[in-house]
């Protein structure tokens, strides 16, 4: 008899022990992958295989934004969930991420309950020295991640200028925690994701653990493997572009119209080839059926440039315009979920949702209390009991930079299929049916001045309280 009790009562905390199980997460972010940058959202130039199966087996959101067309202001809404706007002004290059409560900041939370929490890659809000970087921010531990926006090289050294003469110095910041983890000539990208390979390897099992690898690529600089460089050179000279244009006026600059670039598309290609390595690593692992997988991009791709020339990385195309604007090719972004078991797969999600829905989400599905902040958990539309077609979300984008990516101080607003743009230093607004014209060609303002009125209103109320 003791003994079947005690054989019943093991049986028993195990099931109860596999249902409270929380499960891994693993955050991938792309950095300046526009929405059209991956073959299974229409590239027929970029290759990308390994995304692209991930997205059969995800949950994929069709009307995702980003929460600015910036790098800078586009993370800080991602990590604090919350609208990048304080009184009119957004965080720009140079910003450092504090003075967040920790009753708001859900990576503390997450990492408090026993997760094992690390950070891999682009930070872009603070440095460790000053503790905000990501560790001060509440992350167990970060490799490369700092400051810098960017790398100066994406070939080790990595904050060594290519290509340029002796004693040249580069005003960019440098990346810091490389020294040691690399070796000359060694790809960037490659080693991020090896990092992150070997903390899953090491990991504690017996805790879940949440992983973020923000990637420096696709961003500029323009740099790749000379391999896939040469071979997408081969391969784009052969496509036939046919009557499209390669640029088009737009702004105080022009927009790219074709995705042409071939050391550009060596990058997105790389970047595939180490997602596919970390999608192969939670197979081998046995850990595929209780990690959280989301893939996206902080914004549009880098299509426009303003009154200083630049080299252009990619196309947005059909979308209009790229970084830095606030028509959809700068804030239109891919976003995959995935949960086996938990999330049936789905290619028909249209609901409207901002990346700084991403750790709300993640804050409900590992049972912790809601906090007061703009995003919002979409496990709801996860689970297919909601649809958000009708929410209504906001842009404001003071600091532009004609010079850079052509743009003027413009905010926006979604609601439903309506998205309305107000240049309101120039007093004009511009009014589209997103559905009916993703590319937003064809302005209804003067046509629809009630609508036009109405989500102008609604935007100014929105700012006088931002």
């Amino acid at each position: 008899m003791n003994r079947l009790f005690l054989l019943f009562f093991g049986l028993l905390s195990l099931t109860i022990s596999c249902q409270t199980e929380k499960p891994n997460i693993l955050f991938i972010l792309v950095d300046d992958l526009g929405y059209h940058d991956i073959s299974v959202n229409g590239s027929k130039i970029y290759q990308t295989p390994h995304i692209d199966q991930l997205s059969k087996e995800s949950v994929v959101f069709h009307n995702a934004y980003a929460n600015f067309p910036r790098c800078v202001p586009s993370r800080y809404a991602t990590w604090t969930a919350s609208y990048p706007v304080n009184k009119g002004k957004v965080p720009d290059d140079g910003f450092v991420m504090k003075n967040v409560p920790d009753s708001k900041n859900i990576i503390k939370q997450i990492t408090q309950s026993g997760y094992q929490t690390a950070f891999f890659g682009k930070w872009h809000l603070g440095g460790k020295d000053s503790g905000t970087g990501p560790v001060g921010y509440g992350f167990n531990t970060s490799v490369a991640a700092g400051h810098a926006g960017s790398p100066i090289s994406y070939i080790y050294p990595y904050n060594t200028p290519k290509n340029r003469p002796p004693g040249y110095k580069s005003k960019k910041v440098p990346i810091d925690d490389l020294e040691g983890i690399a070796k000359k000539g060694e790809y960037l990208t490659d080693v991020l994701t090896d990092q992150v390979i070997k903390y899953i390897k090491n990991r504690d099992k017996k805790k879940p653990f949440m992983a973020v690898l923000a990637f420096y690529a696709v961003h500029q600089p323009l740099e790749g493997k000379k391999e896939l460089t040469e071979k997408n050179k081969k391969e784009i000279a052969a496509f036939d572009f046919g009557d499209q244009p390669e640029y088009i006026k737009e702004g105080t600059g022009k927009t790219k119209m074709r995705q042409d670039n071939p050391v550009y598309a060596g990058m997105v290609e790389n970047m595939d080839m180490n997602i596919g390595k970390l999608l192969n690593l939670l197979k081998e692992q046995g850990i595929e059926d209780n990690t959280i997988i989301i893939f996206s991009s902080d914004h549009g791709g880098l299509s426009n440039d303003g009154t200083r020339k630049r080299n252009l990385a990619t196309s947005n195309f059909p979308l209009r315009a790229g970084k830095g604007w606030l028509y959809d090719g700068g804030i239109k972004v891919p976003l995959f979920v995935k949960w086996n078991g938990h999330f049936k797969p789905a290619d028909d999600q249209k609901s409207i949702v901002l990346l700084m829905d991403v750790l709300p989400t993640l804050l409900d599905i590992t049972n912790h209390k809601k906090v007061d902040v703009n995003g919002k958990s979409i496990v709801p539309l996860l689970k297919q009991q909601e649809n958000w077609k009708d929410r209504t979300v906001f842009w404001h984008s003071p600091n532009a930079r004609p010079y850079a990516t052509g743009d003027t101080k413009s905010s926006a607003i979604r609601k439903g299929k309506y998205k309305l743009i107000n240049w309101y230093e120039e007093g004009r607004s511009e009014l589209y049916n997103i559905d009916k014209d993703p590319g937003e060609q064809h302005d209804l303002s003067a046509s629809m001045p009630e609508k036009t009125k109405e989500l102008l209103t609604e935007l100014n109320e929105w700012k006088s309280k931002n």
